[in-house]
């Protein structure tokens, strides 16, 4: 499996009442189909998987998937700390209706993740999982850092088809698209570094600003691909404010609220996670604005 394209790592809604929102994941769902979207990741960083019971997980993997059709790919994010629970996590997912599974790196004994332990951990759930296994590196969350010379001896595993890579090292991507074969696929997880990582050779993204403006990232992807460069980097430019503002710089609250103002039905962070504040409010709803002048002037 050779993963092309852009991806968007959706946000859970809940409701009200802190429960998931599974008619406005449905609504969502349906709006994002109507893009040019690659397919769907469900219950990654962006879905608040941490903070989602195993129950709740493998429903709404069943709920996207009947939205999603089977010619896009639907990746559900499995990670968990121990390895059998992430195998277990990988077989409900795949139980559920995925296509691939992505396992970010164990994290709460940081210090006691080698290259070693990380290996033994990838290869068992790769040997266990009934779909395929995509890495996932988010050194800023997680503390731990997933070398690429540790991801090159990941690769030679059959069930081992990518990475996903959300740190800006661009040194970093451009090992992992070198040290890694040609089949083997190697995302970025950053919009603000898209462009940069499609020249280095990466096959496509897993961004958050895919959510709330999906065809201008898939655009940015299709000019990058077609040698575009000048248009390329000047849409680059202009999707990096509002990609930063709803990533590291109002994380999953800012996200939800983008795509609140912009017509999703997001809804609100589960709690210990808050709403965000009225000045970032009025930031991210001044940056959708200038953003949709400037492309309607383009």
């Amino acid at each position: 499996m050779k993963i092309h394209g852009v991806l968007p790592p959706i946000p859970t809604p809940f409701d009200a009442s802190d429960e998931v929102d599974f008619d406005a994941l449905r609504f969502d769902i349906e709006r994002w189909m109507t893009t040019p979207l690659a397919g769907i990741v469900a219950l990654g960083s962006n879905g608040e998987a941490a903070l989602i019971d195993e129950d709740e997980s493998e429903r709404i993997v069943a709920t996207v998937r009947e939205r999603v059709p089977r010619d896009r790919l639907l990746i559900a994010g499995t990670g968990r700390e121990s390895t059998k629970a992430a195998v277990a996590a990988a077989r409900r997912a795949a139980r559920a209706g995925a296509d691939a599974v992505l396992v970010r790196t164990p994290s709460f004994f940081k210090s006691q993740m080698t290259m070693d332990a990380l290996i033994r951990h990838y290869t068992a759930v790769a040997d266990a999982s009934p779909v395929p296994v995509i890495l996932y590196n988010f050194t800023a969350v997680t503390g731990v850092n997933l070398l690429p010379v540790t991801v090159a001896r990941l690769a030679e595993h059959p069930n081992i088809v990518g990475v996903k890579e959300s740190g800006g090292d661009m040194a970093q991507v451009g090992d992992l698209v070198s040290l890694t074969p040609p089949d083997f696929s190697v995302l970025v997880g950053a919009a603000p570094t898209l462009y940069t990582s499609l020249c280095l050779g990466a096959s496509g993204g897993i961004v958050a600003a895919a959510c709330v403006i999906p065809e201008e990232c898939v655009r940015l992807y299709e000019l990058t691909g077609a040698g575009r460069h000048a248009e390329a980097l000047a849409l680059q430019r202009q999707i990096t404010p509002l990609a930063r503002s709803v990533t590291s710089g109002f994380g999953v609250p800012g996200l939800k609220a983008a795509l609140n103002l912009a017509g999703y039905r997001a809804g609100q962070p589960r709690p210990p996670l808050q709403p965000v504040p009225p000045p970032a409010l009025d930031t991210l709803r001044e940056q959708l604005r200038a953003f949709h002048e400037v492309a309607l002037s383009s």
